[in-house]
Protein backbone atom coordinates (compact mmCIF):
# COMPACT_ATOMS: atom_id res chain seq x y z
CA UNK A 1 0.00 0.00 0.00
CA UNK A 2 2.83 2.38 0.84
CA UNK A 3 3.94 2.44 -2.80
CA UNK A 4 0.64 4.07 -3.79
CA UNK A 5 0.73 6.85 -1.19
CA UNK A 6 3.17 9.20 -3.00
CA UNK A 7 1.24 8.85 -6.26
CA UNK A 8 -2.18 9.47 -4.72
CA UNK A 9 -1.04 12.43 -2.64
CA UNK A 10 0.89 14.01 -5.53
CA UNK A 11 -2.01 13.52 -7.95
CA UNK A 12 -4.60 15.21 -5.74
CA UNK A 13 -2.21 18.02 -4.79
CA UNK A 14 -1.55 18.69 -8.48
CA UNK A 15 -5.28 18.75 -9.21
CA UNK A 16 -5.56 21.40 -6.51
CA UNK A 17 -3.06 23.62 -8.32
CA UNK A 18 -5.68 24.07 -11.04
CA UNK A 19 -7.13 26.92 -8.99
CA UNK A 20 -3.85 28.79 -9.21
CA UNK A 21 -3.56 28.64 -12.99
CA UNK A 22 -7.24 28.93 -13.89
CA UNK A 23 -6.96 32.70 -13.86
CA UNK A 24 -4.61 32.51 -16.85
CA UNK A 25 -7.33 30.98 -19.04
CA UNK A 26 -10.41 32.60 -17.47
CA UNK A 27 -11.12 34.74 -20.53
CA UNK A 28 -10.85 31.85 -23.00
CA UNK A 29 -14.10 30.11 -24.11
CA UNK A 30 -14.57 27.47 -21.46
CA UNK A 31 -15.61 24.38 -23.40
CA UNK A 32 -13.23 25.03 -26.27
CA UNK A 33 -10.45 25.39 -23.74
CA UNK A 34 -11.28 22.06 -22.11
CA UNK A 35 -11.37 20.36 -25.51
CA UNK A 36 -7.91 21.76 -26.30
CA UNK A 37 -6.63 20.63 -22.91
CA UNK A 38 -7.74 17.03 -23.42
CA UNK A 39 -6.66 16.95 -27.07
CA UNK A 40 -3.09 17.89 -26.14
CA UNK A 41 -3.08 15.47 -23.20
CA UNK A 42 -4.42 12.62 -25.35
CA UNK A 43 -1.77 13.24 -28.02
CA UNK A 44 1.00 13.09 -25.40
CA UNK A 45 -0.38 9.96 -23.76
CA UNK A 46 -0.90 8.14 -27.05
CA UNK A 47 2.65 9.01 -28.14
CA UNK A 48 3.99 7.61 -24.87
CA UNK A 49 2.31 4.25 -25.40
CA UNK A 50 4.48 3.38 -28.43
CA UNK A 51 7.98 3.51 -26.86
CA UNK A 52 6.61 1.78 -23.77
CA UNK A 53 5.33 -1.08 -25.90
CA UNK A 54 1.72 -0.55 -24.85
CA UNK A 55 -0.28 -1.75 -27.83
CA UNK A 56 -3.90 -0.90 -28.51
CA UNK A 57 -6.18 -3.19 -26.50
CA UNK A 58 -9.57 -4.25 -27.82
CA UNK A 59 -12.23 -3.85 -25.14
CA UNK A 60 -15.29 -5.99 -24.54
CA UNK A 61 -18.74 -4.42 -24.75
CA UNK A 62 -18.91 -4.02 -20.97
CA UNK A 63 -15.43 -2.48 -20.81
CA UNK A 64 -16.33 -0.08 -23.61
CA UNK A 65 -19.40 0.95 -21.62
CA UNK A 66 -17.24 1.54 -18.52
CA UNK A 67 -14.80 3.65 -20.54
CA UNK A 68 -17.60 5.68 -22.11
CA UNK A 69 -19.23 6.33 -18.74
CA UNK A 70 -15.87 7.16 -17.18
CA UNK A 71 -15.26 9.76 -19.87
CA UNK A 72 -18.79 11.13 -19.90
CA UNK A 73 -19.16 11.37 -16.12
CA UNK A 74 -15.62 11.69 -14.81
CA UNK A 75 -14.25 14.11 -17.40
CA UNK A 76 -16.99 15.81 -19.42
CA UNK A 77 -19.81 16.02 -16.87
CA UNK A 78 -17.38 16.88 -14.10
CA UNK A 79 -15.91 19.82 -16.01
CA UNK A 80 -19.28 21.08 -17.23
CA UNK A 81 -20.74 20.91 -13.72
CA UNK A 82 -17.78 22.63 -12.09
CA UNK A 83 -17.91 25.40 -14.69
CA UNK A 84 -21.65 25.91 -14.33
CA UNK A 85 -21.58 25.63 -10.52
CA UNK A 86 -18.90 28.31 -10.38
CA UNK A 87 -20.93 30.53 -12.67
CA UNK A 88 -24.07 30.05 -10.57
CA UNK A 89 -22.68 30.29 -7.05
CA UNK A 90 -18.92 30.83 -7.11
CA UNK A 91 -16.18 28.30 -6.30
CA UNK A 92 -16.83 27.89 -2.56
CA UNK A 93 -20.01 25.80 -2.84
CA UNK A 94 -18.67 23.33 -5.41
CA UNK A 95 -15.40 23.10 -3.48
CA UNK A 96 -17.28 22.26 -0.30
CA UNK A 97 -19.41 19.59 -2.01
CA UNK A 98 -16.34 18.03 -3.63
CA UNK A 99 -14.73 17.98 -0.21
CA UNK A 100 -17.04 15.04 0.61
CA UNK A 101 -15.41 12.81 -2.02
CA UNK A 102 -13.25 10.92 0.54
CA UNK A 103 -16.34 9.89 2.49
CA UNK A 104 -18.19 8.60 -0.60
CA UNK A 105 -15.16 6.66 -1.84
CA UNK A 106 -14.66 5.16 1.61
CA UNK A 107 -18.27 3.96 1.58
CA UNK A 108 -17.97 2.71 -2.01
CA UNK A 109 -14.94 0.61 -1.12
CA UNK A 110 -17.12 -1.99 0.58
CA UNK A 111 -17.24 -2.21 4.36
CA UNK A 112 -14.91 0.54 5.56
CA UNK A 113 -13.29 0.02 8.94
CA UNK A 114 -14.33 2.48 11.67
CA UNK A 115 -10.85 4.02 11.57
CA UNK A 116 -10.97 4.56 7.80
CA UNK A 117 -14.44 6.05 8.09
CA UNK A 118 -13.28 8.33 10.92
CA UNK A 119 -10.28 9.44 8.88
CA UNK A 120 -12.47 10.18 5.86
CA UNK A 121 -14.83 12.23 8.04
CA UNK A 122 -11.94 14.28 9.42
CA UNK A 123 -10.62 14.84 5.87
CA UNK A 124 -14.06 16.02 4.75
CA UNK A 125 -14.21 18.43 7.69
CA UNK A 126 -10.78 19.82 6.89
CA UNK A 127 -11.50 20.19 3.18
CA UNK A 128 -14.76 21.96 3.98
CA UNK A 129 -13.04 24.34 6.38
CA UNK A 130 -10.22 25.05 3.91
CA UNK A 131 -12.64 25.62 1.03
CA UNK A 132 -15.10 27.74 2.97
CA UNK A 133 -18.85 27.48 3.33
CA UNK A 134 -19.71 30.33 0.98
CA UNK A 135 -23.22 31.40 0.08
CA UNK A 136 -24.94 29.30 -2.56
CA UNK A 137 -28.21 28.75 -4.40
CA UNK A 138 -30.23 25.83 -5.71
CA UNK A 139 -28.77 25.81 -9.27
CA UNK A 140 -25.28 26.00 -7.82
CA UNK A 141 -26.01 23.12 -5.45
CA UNK A 142 -27.44 20.94 -8.24
CA UNK A 143 -24.43 21.59 -10.50
CA UNK A 144 -22.13 20.88 -7.54
CA UNK A 145 -23.83 17.54 -6.89
CA UNK A 146 -23.32 16.70 -10.55
CA UNK A 147 -19.62 17.47 -10.16
CA UNK A 148 -19.52 15.19 -7.11
CA UNK A 149 -21.01 12.33 -9.15
CA UNK A 150 -18.38 12.93 -11.83
CA UNK A 151 -15.49 12.98 -9.37
CA UNK A 152 -16.57 9.72 -7.72
CA UNK A 153 -17.17 8.08 -11.12
CA UNK A 154 -13.66 9.13 -12.21
CA UNK A 155 -12.25 6.63 -9.72
CA UNK A 156 -14.87 3.89 -9.43
CA UNK A 157 -15.38 3.36 -13.17
CA UNK A 158 -11.63 3.12 -13.74
CA UNK A 159 -11.15 0.23 -11.30
CA UNK A 160 -12.47 -2.52 -13.64
CA UNK A 161 -10.43 -1.12 -16.54
CA UNK A 162 -7.03 -0.70 -14.86
CA UNK A 163 -6.04 -4.40 -14.66
CA UNK A 164 -6.38 -4.78 -18.43
CA UNK A 165 -5.33 -1.34 -19.68
CA UNK A 166 -3.06 0.10 -16.99
CA UNK A 167 -2.96 3.78 -15.99
CA UNK A 168 -1.46 5.19 -19.20
CA UNK A 169 -3.97 3.61 -21.57
CA UNK A 170 -6.96 4.40 -19.32
CA UNK A 171 -5.79 8.03 -19.27
CA UNK A 172 -5.09 8.08 -23.01
CA UNK A 173 -8.35 6.47 -24.11
CA UNK A 174 -10.53 8.56 -21.79
CA UNK A 175 -8.92 11.90 -22.67
CA UNK A 176 -9.12 11.12 -26.40
CA UNK A 177 -12.79 10.18 -26.08
CA UNK A 178 -13.49 13.37 -24.09
CA UNK A 179 -12.50 15.64 -26.99
CA UNK A 180 -15.49 14.95 -29.31
CA UNK A 181 -17.84 14.98 -26.32
CA UNK A 182 -16.61 18.41 -25.20
CA UNK A 183 -16.75 19.70 -28.76
CA UNK A 184 -20.40 18.69 -28.95
CA UNK A 185 -21.20 20.45 -25.66
CA UNK A 186 -19.18 23.48 -26.70
CA UNK A 187 -20.92 23.86 -30.03
CA UNK A 188 -24.28 23.89 -28.26
CA UNK A 189 -23.18 26.25 -25.48
CA UNK A 190 -20.76 28.55 -27.31
CA UNK A 191 -21.13 27.90 -31.03
CA UNK A 192 -18.20 28.59 -33.32
CA UNK A 193 -16.89 31.14 -30.81
CA UNK A 194 -15.59 28.26 -28.68
CA UNK A 195 -12.15 28.61 -30.31
CA UNK A 196 -9.79 31.52 -30.84
CA UNK A 197 -6.02 31.99 -30.87
CA UNK A 198 -4.84 31.93 -27.23
CA UNK A 199 -2.61 34.61 -25.79
CA UNK A 200 0.83 33.66 -24.46
CA UNK A 201 -0.38 33.42 -20.82
CA UNK A 202 -3.39 31.37 -21.95
CA UNK A 203 -1.15 29.03 -23.95
CA UNK A 204 1.09 28.55 -20.91
CA UNK A 205 -1.94 27.90 -18.73
CA UNK A 206 -3.34 25.28 -21.11
CA UNK A 207 0.10 23.66 -21.42
CA UNK A 208 0.28 23.30 -17.63
CA UNK A 209 -3.27 21.95 -17.43
CA UNK A 210 -2.60 19.44 -20.22
CA UNK A 211 0.81 18.15 -19.13
CA UNK A 212 0.79 18.46 -15.34
CA UNK A 213 -2.85 18.32 -14.26
CA UNK A 214 -4.07 15.87 -16.91
CA UNK A 215 -1.18 13.67 -18.12
CA UNK A 216 0.87 13.53 -14.91
CA UNK A 217 -1.92 13.67 -12.32
CA UNK A 218 -4.11 11.14 -14.17
CA UNK A 219 -1.20 8.71 -14.44
CA UNK A 220 -0.26 9.09 -10.77
CA UNK A 221 -3.84 8.66 -9.59
CA UNK A 222 -4.61 5.65 -11.76
CA UNK A 223 -1.30 4.05 -10.72
CA UNK A 224 -2.12 4.49 -7.02
CA UNK A 225 -5.83 3.63 -7.11
CA UNK A 226 -5.55 -0.16 -7.60
CA UNK A 227 -2.83 -0.38 -4.97
CA UNK A 228 -4.69 1.53 -2.28
CA UNK A 229 -8.31 0.77 -3.12
CA UNK A 230 -10.97 3.49 -3.44
CA UNK A 231 -11.48 3.95 0.32
CA UNK A 232 -7.85 4.67 1.22
CA UNK A 233 -7.07 6.49 -2.02
CA UNK A 234 -10.10 8.70 -1.53
CA UNK A 235 -8.55 10.14 1.63
CA UNK A 236 -6.05 12.00 -0.53
CA UNK A 237 -8.79 13.88 -2.39
CA UNK A 238 -8.74 16.13 0.66
CA UNK A 239 -5.41 17.47 -0.59
CA UNK A 240 -7.13 19.27 -3.48
CA UNK A 241 -7.91 22.43 -1.45
CA UNK A 242 -4.46 22.18 0.16
CA UNK A 243 -2.88 22.31 -3.31
CA UNK A 244 -5.02 25.33 -4.14
CA UNK A 245 -3.97 27.11 -0.93
CA UNK A 246 -0.25 26.47 -1.50
CA UNK A 247 -0.41 27.48 -5.17
CA UNK A 248 -2.24 30.69 -4.33
CA UNK A 249 0.39 31.58 -1.75
CA UNK A 250 3.34 30.77 -4.06
CA UNK A 251 1.88 32.81 -6.93
CA UNK A 252 0.93 35.64 -4.58
CA UNK A 253 -2.71 35.36 -5.66
CA UNK A 254 -4.10 34.77 -2.19
CA UNK A 255 -2.40 34.26 1.17
CA UNK A 256 -3.88 31.51 3.34
CA UNK A 257 -6.10 32.50 6.26
CA UNK A 258 -6.11 30.89 9.67
CA UNK A 259 -9.11 28.79 8.59
CA UNK A 260 -7.22 27.65 5.49
CA UNK A 261 -4.31 26.46 7.62
CA UNK A 262 -6.60 24.81 10.17
CA UNK A 263 -8.42 23.01 7.35
CA UNK A 264 -5.16 21.81 5.82
CA UNK A 265 -4.03 20.51 9.21
CA UNK A 266 -7.31 18.61 9.63
CA UNK A 267 -6.95 17.07 6.16
CA UNK A 268 -3.45 15.81 6.96
CA UNK A 269 -4.59 14.49 10.35
CA UNK A 270 -7.53 12.68 8.75
CA UNK A 271 -5.29 11.06 6.14
CA UNK A 272 -2.92 9.84 8.86
CA UNK A 273 -5.83 8.39 10.84
CA UNK A 274 -7.24 6.68 7.75
CA UNK A 275 -3.88 5.17 6.82
CA UNK A 276 -3.69 3.39 10.17
CA UNK A 277 -6.84 1.44 9.34
CA UNK A 278 -6.32 -2.33 8.89
CA UNK A 279 -5.78 -3.43 5.30
CA UNK A 280 -8.81 -4.95 3.56
CA UNK A 281 -8.96 -8.74 3.38
CA UNK A 282 -8.87 -8.65 -0.43
CA UNK A 283 -5.67 -7.31 -1.96
CA UNK A 284 -6.10 -4.37 -4.35
CA UNK A 285 -5.97 -5.30 -8.01
CA UNK A 286 -2.56 -4.70 -9.53
CA UNK A 287 -2.72 -2.50 -12.62
CA UNK A 288 -1.36 -3.61 -15.98
CA UNK A 289 1.64 -2.11 -17.78
CA UNK A 290 2.83 1.27 -16.57
CA UNK A 291 1.86 0.77 -12.90
CA UNK A 292 3.97 2.57 -10.31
Amino acid sequence: MKHGIPGASSAMFLVGTLAGVSGLVAAYPLYGGQAVRYLVAAAILLLITRPLGLRFVRLTGRETLYLGLLTLLGLVLFNVCVIEATRAAGPALVGTVLGTVPLWLALAGGRPSPRLLAGATVVVSGATLATGLGSGNLPGLLWSLGALVGEVAFSLLAIPLLPKLGPIRVSAYSTALAVPMLLAVGLVAEGTAMFRMPTVPEALGFAYMSVVITVLAFFLWYSALPRLGPGTAGLFAGLIPVGAIVTGAVLGVAMPTVYDLMGAALVIAGILVGLTAPAPAREPVRAAGGGA
